[in-house]
């Protein structure tokens, strides 16, 4: 859904206020930017592998928990809000990966979804954190790729809306994908992105 001129005005205006650490702002924010989040979160957890627990309801409230209590660090606009937000589902999702993967809380274990018919299949619960991981070499070496990559694989955005997130033409997102797949092929091997 399109946003009109005067709901643009008053989404930049809230992220502003916002930003300032206006909590009436920050809960006025929600109701305008979730259907927005939401299919962030939606487009993350489908890229993920089968098996997760988390919802992309929860996954957008904690984000939105998130941003909001850092008082709008770095966000100037909508393009910067929406990256913050990506940001914090990254955050989110390594988060329960650690979790899951610790002897603790049963790492040991994989969850396994039953089917008639289907034999189990073990659920890869690292390969998040092997993007991650291989993410933070990444940002290393290539502040900009890593931006890319945290939007597209954590933030599920389309090289349309990173081009405009961080200022940057979509030919040059095209390109900088073509490198990042392809050097995240050689760090972590034959892994998909699944990314948008």
């Amino acid at each position: 859904m399109q946003m009109g001129t005067e709901e643009k005005l008053d989404l930049k205006r809230l992220i502003s206020a916002a930003a300032d650490g206006d909590r009436t702002a920050g809960e006025q924010l929600l109701p305008l930017v979730y259907d927005q989040l939401r299919r962030l979160a939606r487009a993350r957890l489908q890229a993920l592998a089968p098996g997760q627990t988390l919802q992309a309801t929860a996954l957008v409230h904690e984000a939105y928990v998130r941003i909001i209590s850092s008082e709008g660090e770095g966000w100037s606009n909508r393009n910067h809000f929406f990256a913050a937000a990506a940001n914090a589902m990254r955050n989110i999702l390594v988060e329960q990966a650690r979790r899951k993967s610790t002897l603790k809380h049963g790492g040991e274990h994989h969850r396994q979804d039953i089917e008639p018919d289907q034999i189990p299949i073990k659920v890869p619960h690292e390969h998040i954190l092997q993007v991650n991981d291989a993410l933070e070499r990444l940002e290393a070496m290539d502040d900009r790729k890593a931006k890319i990559l945290k939007l597209r694989y954590f933030g599920g955005l389309s090289f349309k809306e990173c081009g405009a997130a961080l200022g940057i033409s979509l030919s040059s997102i095209e390109r900088e994908w073509r490198f990042i797949k392809a050097w995240l092929q050689k760090e972590i091997g034959d892994l998909s992105l699944n990314a948008p």
